[in-house]
Parts: structure tokens; sequence; C-alpha cells
């Protein structure tokens, strides 16, 4: 008999945000006296979808647990890379006795702004899906390919000498920007972990690993306000964007 699928959020919060630059780990930076991490929870709280979430963290990470979430949490310890975390976290989930058919709905620390409005959306739409739905956005600005030039021609120099020179531009017209949170059914999302795993792969995010095998993932359009902390100039948008957003998102 059919039924509707549970929803799981997780959170991947076991990386150290190397290109911020900041002496502590990119999720707990402070916006609006909370830490990423937190405000991140709040929103995902705000779905009509999410009543609970686990926290996948790094194995010395003594913070998470000091903190105030808005909804329960638990935790397990992510890995190295990226998929690594996820894949711990899909068999924490499992282990509570997830059915394969139950959505996963990973979302990024530092993407503390999405809208709750899209937070519904998305899990709606994979609902609908065999293997999931993300949310996304079509690609608004000119993109260009580059290559590089050293400041004497007969050299290369290192990288802080390097200039870049566009090399040509690429048709944006089905490009699009990749956001979390992204939502899977369980049972194809620890195939294709499992994929990437024995075949060594690299991927970004959690969609590239279905891509691997043609398995369709839906495109949802998302906000442009539900940017992430990358770069230290971040911050001050995403400080702009949350108390732009003074009701409930």
């Amino acid at each position: 008999m059919n039924h509707l699928p549970r929803t799981y959020a997780m959170i991947v919060a076991a990386g150290r945000g190397s290109r911020f630059g900041a002496p502590i780990a990119k999720q707990y930076t402070q916006l609006q006296d909370q830490t990423l991490l937190e405000l991140s929870v709040a929103r995902l709280a705000s779905s009509q979808y999410i009543d609970q979430c686990l926290l996948v963290v790094a194995e010395d990470d003594s913070m998470a647990s000091t903190l105030n979430f808005a909804i329960p949490v638990s935790y397990t310890i992510g890995g190295a890379e990226r998929w690594q975390s996820v894949q711990a976290g899909v068999e924490a989930i499992s282990d509570i006795g997830a059915d394969d058919s139950d959505l996963i709905l990973i979302h990024d620390a530092a993407r503390p702004a999405v809208p709750r409005h899209d937070i519904d959306q998305v899990i709606k739409a994979a609902m609908s899906e065999p293997y999931g739905a993300i949310l996304a956005t079509p690609v608004a600005d000119t993109l260009k390919t580059s290559h590089t030039k050293s400041e004497t021609t007969d050299k290369l120099l290192d990288n802080n000498h390097q200039h870049y020179y566009a090399k040509r531009t690429i048709d944006r017209s089905d490009m699009w920007q990749a956001q979390t949170p992204q939502v899977f059914r369980l049972g194809p999302l620890k195939r294709v972990l499992n994929y990437v795993a024995e075949h060594q792969l690299t991927i970004t995010d959690e969609a590239s690993a279905f891509e691997y095998l043609e398995l369709p993932i839906r495109l949802v359009t998302g906000s442009r306000q539900n940017i992430k902390l990358t770069y230290p100039d971040d911050a001050l948008l995403l400080s702009a964007i949350l108390t732009a957003q003074f009701d409930p998102p």
C-alpha cells in the first residue's frame, strides 16, 4: 500500500571551510548572535515536514553539542570527504528504521537564509519523483572559461603572479546553479553513494552521484536569497538578507 514518505533532515557540518579563511569551522561563524549551524537548523524547523535533524560533525567537534537548536538534533561522525559524511548520515538514518522509499533531505550549514517555501517545495517535488529533487537557480550571469598567462612569457610563475584571461563564453541557456536542500529517496541514495565509493569518484554534491548513473533528479527553482557563506564578503550579504527576512521565512 502506498504511504506518504517520511522526511529525514540532515545537515553536513563536518567540513573546515578552508576558503572562508577563519580560525574556526565555518558553520560556527556568528551572524545575528547565532551560529550558521543554529540558523540553518532553524530554517529547516520552519518546514511543516521536518521535526528533527541529524547533524554530521567532525570527530573532534566539541562545539555543536553546546548550541541551542530549534528542533531536536542527533549526531553522527562524518568523514574526510563530503560524500563520506553524507554516507555516514545515511547509515545512521537507516539504523533508526527509515524505509528505502523515505526521503533524506541534505542541507548545508552555510545556507542559513533558505526560505521555508523553498524547503517545502523541494520536499513536495521529491515526493512525486522516483529518485529526488534539488533546489537550483538558472544561471543569470555570463559565464566564461579562462586560461592563465604568467607575467613573463618564458616561464610560469606561482599562482600569486598569474593572470587569468577570458578564453570563451559558455552558453548558459541550460545552466543551473545548484543549492541545498537536496532531497533523495533513501534506497537510491545509498546505491549511488556506494557507486561513488567503489569507483573513487569526486563529487561536489549528492545530485552529481545520480548524474553518473544517469538517474533523473528534478530541478526546483529556488530563491536567490539562498546564498552560501563561502568567502568573508558573503557574510555581509547574508546578514542583510537575514535582516530583510524579518518575518518567518
